[in-house]
């Protein structure tokens, strides 16, 4: 009796593992066929050519939504899209972030205000006629709000009314804001 038992709960084990291992290679097995999308590649897995530059305004050429599209190519030997790769016969197009640009100079609102900012002529180019009407009737807010201009577009705190960021050259006076917030991550320091 007790052997009965013994050879029945063996022979259950038995066909438990045996459809196990039959689920896991199904399974595997229908992993291994499903294509993958070669835009869904995590970094590493692909390369991408440099946005075109645009050689008048030595800036990318970037929509405006903040985006400019890159040509990109996974590397070499792997298999996306049902084809394994050489590491040029695939293309796919990912988007970067840039700053786009509605073609006012950096540098000419920076001119205009020093030189013509009593007569806001700074804020009529960058998109804001109220503001620069106000100062051509107070002759720049007696002189004052002309320094606090020139102050305000050196810094790159006024950028054009559209929301839009100026047109730096490439290794021109470019500003980039870094903000800390709550998932901000500070390194901690190591004390040698």
């Amino acid at each position: 009796m007790i052997l009965k038992k013994s050879v029945f709960y063996w022979t259950i084990r038995l066909h438990i593992v045996t459809l196990s291992l039959q689920f896991i290679y199904v399974v595997a097995e229908n992993v291994l066929k499903t294509q993958r999308s070669c835009s869904q590649l995590q970094p590493g897995q692909y390369r991408c050519d440099s946005p075109p530059m645009n050689k008048e305004t030595q800036q990318v050429d970037c929509r405006e939504d903040g985006r400019v599209a890159v040509k990109c190519y996974p590397v070499e030997g792997l298999i996306c899209e049902g084809d394994e790769t050489n590491g040029s016969n695939i293309t796919f197009t990912k988007y970067e972030q840039c700053k786009y640009s509605n073609g006012k100079s950096f540098e000419t609102a920076l001119l205009l205000s020093v030189f013509l900012g009593m007569f806001g002529i700074d804020r009529m180019y960058l998109g804001y006629p109220a503001i620069g009407l106000l100062k051509f009737c107070t002759l720049g807010f007696m002189f004052l709000g002309q320094l606090v201009d020139v102050i305000l577009i050196a810094t790159q705190v006024v950028t054009p009314a559209d929301g839009s960021s100026y047109e730096i050259d490439y290794y021109g006076a470019g500003l980039e804001r870094v903000g800390i917030n709550n998932e901000t991550y500070f390194k901690p320091q190591q004390w040698d």
